[in-house]
């Protein structure tokens, strides 16, 4: 084994983008950490550090040079070597020459398959030295950087300009020239706290270092979990709570290398407007964290970071506070605007918002959507007027001043200036339901309008891109259909809303004119739902066995579904069910075999002659009389517990009796038998599927 010893890299860069600080540090590790392990060189541990201006990895315990290796290479078989007279032909004469050696040095190797002559050769390791420049090279080529960028007359792209570069092997500098510049053992400090050169002593060294005497927190886990402490302690000597955005504070991680946190205020008169229109102009135009009290109202102050330590702070707050109020007017005016013109009012606006060159306007999808809601409105039990009234207004608040101003508004607009017009308090949050859940984990729609609304908009959505033949492919989903296909799955399962989901996109379906294209639709919307269902199912720990075994039996509800899972899981538990699975995939295949899958045809007793096929018919009648009451009260649990009683005679079925007799109305009988056994555990699920 060869010695150890740490390695440094440090890109220093102009002001990296912060919001794809994270992705592109996570990348460059990566990277650094495939091209290691691809040239055999091994190393103890491997970390990374990000700062606006800088990007770094440390390995530490990485190997001097790579182990020596026997090299092996197969030439022509001994047979086509050499010619009957034993002269080497030109096919060996000709691999030798590529490795460099005569015939006579290569090697016999006997396989199975015959003899071959080979070529093998103890090749000495390269030092790591000389192999970090390329894997460097590698890593920031292979970084995901969508548009790159040129500097002056310098060579190479790169995502901003780069102006030095650490390259420290234990205390030793590897020589390499990157996009104009030389490697070497200087990185440097804050911008303003200390913009002179540091010389990093060591890896071990270069964070501390950076710290004490440059003013950069270059640990981006640290920075963030600096700033997110001063925040709260900030908010709590303020009186109340810190709104914390955890995607604004991963953005301000990325803009700042020295966090100072410090707090302003602004005029109570502003806390008369919507405290999300309010956050939101504090977090995407001043990356401000606002400020809350117990009970969640806005306190008119707002904490910001800065990247300095200033001498005269209060100058600091006065110049935020001066930058926040002329924000904070123009969100007063558009909403002082907005409140002018009911809702209803814009719908007309909706005609000249393309939702999709193919499928309509805004303003057709909300008729479509309207209609669909009602439906959905009256099958779980809501109000059919309110949804269709909803879904009438639940795209009207986009063409208003607010949404304008700010996208991630829209709905929670809508809810407002739909209870200013008037309108019934379910229909105004149902307008914001109709975007739940925005993302995993989301919460969901809590009133029937909003259940309503929610699957009506995700349901026309899918069938509409579907039906144009734009499905998702694995890296391009527009319109996000997976996020409203899983969020379809989740406001039906967690609101346990019985719907059949394969009626609702049929009715969806009629919604077109001659828009749609696709015949089956439909079926292929189910079968991607079920495909994402598979995935939540997964996630809530049912095995991927006992979903196939659901899924044999083609339910398409999707609460329904869910139930055979857990009774399936259930039954699985019992003794019985591994003979039970293991008899249920025997009479599959006997079936399958004699072409008789669902049979039809009565079972004719008086061919019944042997006792077990007997006692099968017997029981099949008890147990069949005994289920039916549960499977109409879907008790999957319950059927198949008693089920689970049939162990014993299903075996004993098997034991002693010759399904296939040679007696053919006697063997047709015998498979009708068979056929309606398999049935009674088709109608929850088939468990032939099942593993043990």
């Amino acid at each position: 084994m060869s010695d150890v010893r740490d390695l440094l890299i440090e890109l220093g860069t102009e002001e990296l983008p912060p919001k794809a600080l994270k992705k592109l540090i996570q990348a460059f590790e990566t990277g650094i950490k495939q091209g290691l392990e691809k040239a055999e060189l091994s190393f103890e541990s491997i970390r990374s550090y990000a700062a606006p201006r800088r990007m770094a990895v440390i390995v530490e315990g990485l190997q001097e040079r790579q182990q020596d290796k026997l090299v092996e290479r197969r030439g022509p078989a001994v047979t086509a070597a050499f010619d009957d007279e034993g002269n080497p032909t030109r096919a060996v004469q000709g691999f030798a020459k590529s490795c460099g050696v005569e015939v006579e040095d290569l090697e016999k190797m006997e396989t199975d398959k015959g003899a071959w002559l080979v070529f093998k050769q103890q090749q000495a390791g390269s030092e790591a030295a000389a192999v970090i420049p390329g894997i460097l090279q590698q890593a920031l080529a292979d970084l995901p950087i969508p548009k790159r960028m040129r500097w002056s007359d310098l060579p190479g792209e790169f995502v901003r300009p780069v102006h030095w570069l650490v390259l420290l092997f234990g205390d030793t500098v590897i020589p390499m020239d990157l996009l104009g510049i030389s490697s070497g053992r200087d990185s440097r400090g804050h911008r303003f706290h200390h913009p002179e050169a540091i010389r990093i002593q060591s890896a071990q060294t270069y964070a501390p270092q950076l710290e004490t005497e440059g003013h950069v927190v270059v640990d981006m886990t640290a920075r963030r979990e600096a700033i997110r402490g001063q925040v709260l302690e900030i908010a709590t000597k303020l009186g109340g709570e810190a709104v914390l955005n955890e995607d604004l504070l991963d953005e301000v991680t990325g803009l700042v290398e020295w966090p100072v946190a410090l707090s302003g205020s602004y005029d109570k008169r502003f806390l008369e407007l919507p405290s999300e229109a309010l956050i939101s102009s504090m977090e995407e135009h001043q990356k401000y964290f606002a400020v809350r009290d117990a009970s969640g109202d806005l306190l008119p102050y707002f904490i910001t970071i800065c990247n300095i330590e200033s001498k005269d702070p209060a100058q600091v707050v006065a110049g935020n506070e001066r930058v926040i109020l002329p924000r904070l007017s123009d969100s007063a005016f558009f909403w002082e605007t907005d409140k002018k013109r009911p809702l209803i009012e814009r719908q007309d606006q909706l005609k000249r918002i393309v939702f999709q060159h193919k499928l309509g306007s805004v303003f057709d999808k909300s008729a479509r959507v309207a209609k669909l809601a009602a439906v959905i409105a009256a099958d779980i039990g809501g109000d059919a007027a309110l949804a269709e009234r909803a879904a009438l207004l639940a795209k009207c608040d986009l063409v208003t001043e607010m949404v304008g101003e700010f996208p991630d508004l829209q709905g929670i607009m809508g809810r407002y200036y739909a209870k200013l017009d008037g309108e019934h308090n379910d229909v105004a949050e149902a307008l914001d339901e109709q975007y739940l859940p925005r993302f995993s984990g989301d919460s969901l729609p809590k009133t029937k309008t909003g259940q309503a609304l929610s699957l009506a908009e995700k349901l026309d959505t899918l069938i509409g891109l579907f039906g144009i033949g734009q499905p998702p492919t694995g890296v391009k989903d527009p319109f996000a259909l997976r996020r409203a296909a899983l969020g379809a799955l989740r406001v039906i399962i967690e609101n346990d809303l019985d719907l059949d989901v394969l009626n609702l996109l049929q009715q969806a379906k009629q919604g077109f004119d001659e828009q749609l294209t696709v015949d089956d639709a439909e079926d292929q919307v189910m079968r991607y739902l079920f495909d994402r269902l598979r995935g939540y199912a997964a996630d809530k720990g049912f095995k991927a066995d006992v979903f196939e075994a659901v899924l044999a039996v083609k339910t398409t509800r999707p609460v329904d579904f869910i139930n055979r899972l857990s009774a399936v899981t259930e039954f699985g538990q019992l003794e019985q069910a591994e003979a039970l699975a293991a008899g249920n995939k025997r009479i599959g295949n006997i079936l399958r075999k004699n072409d008789a899958e669902g049979e039809s045809g009565q079972l004719n007793d008086s061919l019944l002659t042997e006792p077990a096929e007997l006692a099968l018919a017997e029981k099949l009648k008890a147990v069949k009389s005994a289920v039916e009451p549960l499977m109409n009260q879907a008790d999957y649990a319950g059927v198949l517990t008693i089920l689970a009683e049939m162990r014993e005679t299903v075996d004993g079925f098997f034991d002693e009796v010759m399904v296939m007799a040679d007696d053919l109305d006697v063997r047709q009988n015998r498979l009708v038998l068979l056929n309606q056994t398999r049935a009674l555990f088709l109608g929850v699920a088939d468990i032939s599927s099942l593993k043990n």
